[in-house]
């Protein structure tokens, strides 16, 4: 299995880089670079501030307000009460990577985390995603880990391979995979039945969730299989990295049998 856009080894790593000042900010929105977060100071008003608004409305781009003392932390030049963090990868979009990956003749394998905060966990599940095949991973824009110099360092430089896609709404996106013949596989451990009891060798895209409260309503609801990994020790789960590694080569193991 390949994946759609792998990134070449030679391409030049970047970590995320910082923007401040209104105006550098709208630039770096205009020119179309990846926000990774964004932090404006409480209480900020006048026309240029508005115009700033109206950009990150148009661009769907989420901040959190916050008082001048935690920009003032993060930097202490002349902020102007707008701080941004770039992306150090380019995110792309499931509903264009999916046709391509089905143009190609294979089978697609992708991963979709709900609330999956950790930027080590996310690390993490992007190595074993990238080495195992899996297209790529997709992710909601708000409830999700940070992709920064840790997460990327942790993947062991997975995350400038594998296609990342972070999405508005993840329900809206599994209805959209179901449409695309996408089952949707929730790891969860409200079921009776085990991971080693689905078909992985169908299109199939297997939903991992936040260790405290797992996969949402919302999903469980829509998707197609729940199945839970097997427990016999007194713990009674597993780290999310490690649970969707299991999940993963389970799927591997089902498409590569010979």
């Amino acid at each position: 299995m390949q994946n759609f856009q792998r990134r070449d080894r030679s391409e030049k790593r970047e970590t995320n880089q910082m923007v401040f000042g209104i105006r550098a900010v709208m630039e770096a929105i205009d020119s179309g670079k990846e926000i990774e977060s964004l932090f404006v100071q409480r209480g900020l008003s006048g026309p240029l501030f508005a115009e700033f608004k109206a950009l990150v409305k148009e661009h769907n781009i989420s901040f959190q307000q916050v008082p001048i003392e935690k920009l003032n932390r993060i930097t202490r030049k002349n902020h102007q009460g707008i701080i941004a963090v770039i992306s150090p990868i380019t995110y792309q979009d499931i509903e264009d990577l999916l046709p391509v990956i089905y143009e190609k003749g294979e089978t697609p394998l992708l991963l979709m985390l709900d609330g999956v905060t950790d930027v080590r966990n996310m690390g993490a599940i992007a190595r074993t995603a990238e080495c195992a095949g899996v297209h790529a991973i997709i992710v909601p824009k708000k409830g999700s880990a940070e992709i920064n110099p840790d997460a990327i360092k942790t993947s062991a430089g997975a995350l400038y391979k594998i296609p990342v896609c972070r999405q508005d709404s993840l329900s809206r996106v599994a209805r959209f995979l179901i449409d695309s013949g996408v089952q949707l596989v929730v790891s969860t451990e409200k079921t009776k039945e085990s991971i080693y009891d689905v078909d992985y060798t169908t299109p199939s895209c297997i939903i991992m969730g936040a260790e405290d409260v797992g996969v949402s309503d919302d999903l469980i609801r829509i998707s197609d299989k729940l199945a839970k990994i097997p427990m016999f020790g007194e713990i009674e789960s597993l780290n999310v990295s490690v649970s969707a590694a299991v999940v993963i080569y389970e799927a591997v193991r089902q498409r590569n049998i010979s």
